[in-house]
């Protein structure tokens, strides 16, 4: 294997080589999107980023440039598109996206991929590309495997309970929140201002989508729920066991040749 786990920095002889060997390809997916007055725009990149390098290590597989840009993020999960700094796709675009780096990985001679995502809204649209890549490619008889996940399917029930010991408020309410802020303290330290967290309670958004967006149903931090409780060692601990579940769960499916 090459020196580097990330493709972006490897020459094109190494990489080729490494694919020709068979390293399974992690493409991380991230989005452009507010995380309060407290992270950075790319948090979604950079935590998708830093899982793709924990597995990368564990399977022998490579990292390759990240998707930057997402889709639109939605009031209920993220706070909203209509919130400055956002920076969206359209549906359409991350589906040819995704179809089109499969067929590219594919041209390569990739055998298998993984797409690892960290924004919730990319999901469907990253299955939806990735199925129209793989039918055309088993059409033309070739033998390409793609597996699709979001990091934060891998955080286990015990982590949730040790960490959340007040109760955990859901996913659909953690943007900007005590998981995303803990691993950037963790990983990115330098990029997170603590004392502009906001504390405030989870946000109350009806269980529906109304169009257009009512501003006024997203708190005035960005965030859906306080990142207060947020700390470098929580973070540690859930960088660790999520990158162990993830890395098990694609070696389980592409074991090394």
């Amino acid at each position: 294997m090459p020196r580097t786990y990330f493709m972006e920095d490897l020459d094109a002889f190494s990489y080729r080589e490494a694919v020709v060997g068979g390293a399974p390809i992690i493409v991380p997916v991230g989005s452009i999107e507010q995380h309060g007055p407290h992270l950075p725009l790319n948090t979604d990149v950079l935590l998708a980023k830093a899982m793709s390098a924990h597995v990368a290590s564990a399977i022998g597989g490579i990292v390759a440039a990240p998707i930057v840009y997402g889709y639109k993020s939605q009031q209920r999960s993220g706070g909203g598109n209509h919130l400055g700094g956002t920076t969206s796709l359209d549906g359409a675009t991350v589906i040819a996206i995704a179809r089109s780096l499969v067929l590219e990985f594919a041209r390569h001679g990739a055998k298998r991929l993984v797409f690892l995502n960290g924004h919730f809204e990319n999901y469907q649209f990253l299955y939806e590309g990735i199925e129209l890549a793989t039918g055309e490619l088993s059409a033309r008889g070739s033998d390409v495997s793609v597996m699709l996940l979001s990091y934060w399917d891998f955080v286990d029930e015990a982590t949730i309970e040790e960490i959340y010991t007040d109760g955990f408020p859901g996913w659909n309410v953690e943007h900007g929140g005590v998981l995303e802020t803990s691993l950037m303290l963790h990983l990115y330290p330098e990029l997170v201002h603590s004392e502009r967290i906001v504390d405030s309670p989870p946000a109350t958004i009806p269980p529906y989508d109304i169009l257009p967006v009512r501003p006024e149903l997203t708190p005035d931090s960005g965030c859906l729920s306080s990142a207060m409780a947020a700390t470098a060692a929580t973070g540690k601990l859930l960088s660790e066991r999520t990158a162990q579940n993830l890395s098990k769960a694609v070696s389980a499916e592409f074991a090394p040749p």
